[in-house]
């Protein structure tokens, strides 16, 4: 076999590309690194997706601030999540040290601090970044079918009872409502409606309204309302032209991953749904990242893994590009591991028998080599180094190259909580998304409803307290919130239309042609 630096470059001439490219690192052979044997992933190809992975404390995390980088300096938009934290570092130039120089000399790079433009933003009201919200239309059965927990059978009835209220027009924006229309549904004023959506028991409609109060006791209902996130608000360049970073912070749903990792997929469903058809690109629209995205799986219906193989291979044409990021390639379900273009393994743990056969299995998902012993070399990988494997320009796999990966240009830590809600305040989003605002929906028509079957008291009104969907509404008027008393003074239709939660619902109304909404992917309220 020829020596090392000969087949550093043999190796890299499968990554030369015409275009622009992301600079991943430079080669590694029998422990030698070649300077100018660089790897990188054509920016064309950024939306053909990817899978970064590797055991806690392998660099991943770091990969993922690379990326991100150069991706928002190529003037391409970046959505991740940052469970930990972590990433708040790109937000700020860093610092140099003598392990960036000396890993910036191994990969040639010209190394130099820099920040990035970046939003912080928080899974509903109880984080330090600008609060985001999705409606329950919006979400869909099958992605709250998923937050809930619900088995097959409690999936379908919920999602027969989003289609009973589409049709008559009964819009869910928050959990309060969709509360309200199960008790609707369970009471013996709503047996005819419920025995006429068909197959819906009202055993499994009350195991659903216990799954969502435990979900409101936990905090989850301060994700679900208005504002609703404009998906453009995701795909922005900064005045100079590099992309916008949004960083996806657990705020208080820390203890809910899953609705974390599921409202991201949400995210991403919506925007497919926000953009039009846009072909082979010179460099993507946006590239989201799903950290920790064995969340994303863990215990999914298959009907929510067949959705998400249906989003991953239908976004690719509206230009945007998916990596998901998990500890073990074995997380993510085959049929979306055929999708994903790039891969970047860092080191591997094989200390139990589970761990052996998924390191054989990840060996057999590269091309093949005779460079690389890729059973022993996966677990011999160094921080911050890991096995590669993109798409050329030409769509064809590059050679499998043990990568030593360039260093962030932006601080290698987080920033603190203080100055990421001083970022978030003064983020332009805050005045958009800061205040909750709590219309007119279900909660408040069946209210009327049942208020105008009631007979009359003695001063012509009903008797305060007997609405039947009373503990629905629950802790609605908090803090942030408009209270529902000024619902009654709004009734101009300037005032309404110009409402931005009356734009955020009209996005998903229903056609004039009967009231039902027409639900795309996950089930989730198509935007007109």
């Amino acid at each position: 076999m020829a020596d090392a630096s000969s087949a550093a470059q043999q190796i890299a001439a499968g990554y030369e590309t015409g275009g622009t490219a992301l600079e991943l690192g430079t080669v590694v052979v029998n422990g030698e690194v070649d300077p100018a044997a660089r790897v990188r992933i054509p920016l064309a190809m950024m939306n053909r997706h990817g899978l970064i992975a590797g055991a806690t404390g392998t660099g991943k995390t770091k990969t993922l601030q690379v990326v991100a980088e150069q991706l928002s300096a190529a003037g391409v938009p970046v959505v991740m999540a940052d469970i930990k934290g972590d990433l708040s570092g790109l937000s700020v130039a860093g610092e140099s040290n003598d392990k960036v120089t000396e890993r910036a000399k191994d990969t040639g790079d010209d190394w130099q601090g820099a920040s990035y433009p970046t939003e912080f933003v928080s899974l509903g009201t109880g984080g330090i970044g600008v609060p985001i919200r999705a409606t329950i239309t919006s979400f869909g059965p099958i992605l709250l079918s998923k937050v809930l927990g619900l088995n097959d059978t409690q999936e379908s009835t919920l999602g027969l009872i989003f289609h009973w209220a589409d049709t008559q027009g009964l819009a869910l924006l928050d959990l309060k409502d969709l509360k309200a229309v199960i008790t609707h549904l369970t009471s013996d004023e709503g047996k005819a409606d419920l025995k006429g959506i068909g197959g819906v028991s009202a055993a499994t409609a009350g195991v659903i309204l216990r799954s969502l109060a435990n979900l409101e006791a936990n905090g989850g209902d301060t994700f679900f309302g208005e504002p609703e996130i404009d998906p453009a608000d995701l795909i922005r360049t900064a005045t100079d032209g590099r992309g916008v970073i949004t960083l996806f912070e657990l705020g208080d749903q820390s203890a809910r991953p899953v609705l974390f990792s599921t409202f991201l997929m949400w995210i991403l469903a919506d925007l497919f749904q926000f953009l039009p058809e846009a072909g082979d690109l010179d460099k993507p629209k946006l590239v989201f990242i799903f950290d920790e995205a064995h969340l994303l799986f863990a215990d999914s219906s298959k009907a929510f893994v067949e959705q998400v193989v249906q989003t991953v291979k239908l976004i690719r044409s509206k230009g945007v590009g998916v990596y998901f990021c998990s500890q073990m390639p074995t997380d993510i379900p085959n049929d979306v591991l055929s999708q994903l273009g790039a891969r970047i393994q860092h080191a591997l743990r094989a200390f139990t028998p589970d761990d052996q056969k998924a390191l054989s299995r990840t060996v057999k998902t590269y091309p093949n080599t005779d460079v690389y012993d890729l059973e022993k070399d996966l677990t011999a990988l160094g921080i911050g180094e890991a096995i590669v494997t993109v798409l050329s320009e030409k769509g064809a796999p590059t050679p499998v190259a043990w990568t030593r990966l360039r260093p962030p240009h932006s601080l290698m830590d987080t920033i603190g909580d203080d100055k990421i809600k001083a970022a978030a305040a003064a983020s332009s989003l805050q005045d958009k998304y800061g205040e909750t605002i709590d219309r007119e929906s279900a909660y408040e028509k069946l209210n009327a409803k049942m208020a105008a079957a009631q007979p009359e008291s003695g001063d012509g009104a009903a008797p305060a307290g007997d609405s039947p969907f009373a503990g629905a509404e629950g802790n609605a008027t908090a803090t942030g919130s408009t209270p529902r008393g000024k619902k009654q003074e709004e009734g101009a239709v300037e005032q309404v239309m110009n409402n931005a939660a009356v734009k955020s619902f009209m996005r998903s109304a229903g056609t004039a042609i009967g009231r039902e909404i027409t639900r795309s992917l996950f089930g989730a309220a198509r935007r007109r």
